[in-house]
């Protein structure tokens, strides 16, 4: 994934992924191994949670449909490579927070999913 070519979204809009979605690929582990870096990520790239949420419900029989998804957001962690926080010195910040939630949003299963995020002057963050 080297040399893919990098996208400005990790999701393709209302894209729904559903564990009937293809066959079974072979090699499981490699999308494994995929979302346990993934996971890893999550500690400073906070835009991939959602994405590594609904890629991990598959974990256990993902399909072709699925390991293609998941190499969607590899391409976009390479287009935003140089992304980082920076909290400026002299910037007076108000904290903010905000949530939001999908109720029984998973076609498989029903679960929901609920998240929030912070906001400090200009920087965001979970």
């Amino acid at each position: 994934m080297e040399k893919c070519k990098p996208i400005a979204t990790p999701l393709i809009v209302n894209e729904k992924l559903s564990k009937n979605d293809g066959k079974n690929i072979a090699d499981a582990s490699v999308y494994r191994s995929i979302i346990g870096s993934l996971l890893y990520f999550l500690a400073t790239i906070l835009d991939l949670m959602f994405a590594t949420s609904l890629f991990s419900r598959f974990m256990h029989s993902p399909s072709q449909v699925h390991f293609d998804a998941t190499k969607r957001v590899l391409r976009y962690i390479r287009a935003t490579i140089d992304y980082g926080l920076y909290f400026l010195k002299n910037e007076s910040g108000e904290l903010q927070g905000y949530a939001d939630s999908d109720w029984a949003g998973s076609i498989d299963d029903s679960k929901s999913t609920a998240r929030y995020v912070f906001s400090f002057g200009s920087v965001v963050f979970s």
